[in-house]
């Protein structure tokens, strides 16, 4: 079954290498997903939250990733932020992060992170790893709209 409309994911991510991985991975794979980029937790409440630069026109993502070390507001203080907002915390995080920590590992998921997956360090593997997840969540998982989660 095709989505009427494209995807919406918000990537939460300093790294602009990390980025642009990310955004060619889509663009390579044939995905009809907009991709949103902030650079740390504030920017991504701004997003969610529709401040600044952003206004009532800034999509709701239907999915976001997030990674866990960042300058300013963490990925851990982003996700207990969204997760305890009762308009923002039926949206998936899925958590991208070079972090093998135990500790992190049990926060996020303790947070309600949807998913846990440690950044390929290989391109290829990156790119095979993003598949996997706009497969699993944009094409297998039904997920509530944007008119469902608190727009």
């Amino acid at each position: 079954m095709e989505k009427a409309e494209p995807a919406v994911i918000l990537l939460v991510e300093d790294d602009p290498g990390d980025q642009k991985l990310v955004r060619v991975s889509l663009i390579n794979q044939g995905s009809s997903s907009r991709l949103f980029v902030v650079a740390n937790g504030e920017e991504a409440l701004d997003f969610l939250y529709r401040h600044g630069r952003y206004d009532e026109e800034t999509p709701r993502p239907c999915l976001i990733l997030l990674d866990l070390r960042m300058p300013g507001m963490g990925g851990i203080e982003f996700l207990r932020r969204v997760k305890n907002d009762e308009n923002l915390k039926m949206i998936p995080v899925i958590v991208l992060s070079s972090s093998d920590s135990e500790q992190d590992i049990l926060d996020s998921y303790r947070l309600h992170a949807s998913g846990y997956i440690g950044k390929p360090m290989d391109a290829h593997e990156f790119r095979r790893v993003m598949k996997e997840i706009e497969q699993y969540w944009l094409v297998i998982c039904k997920l509530p709209g944007s008119r469902q989660i608190g727009n």
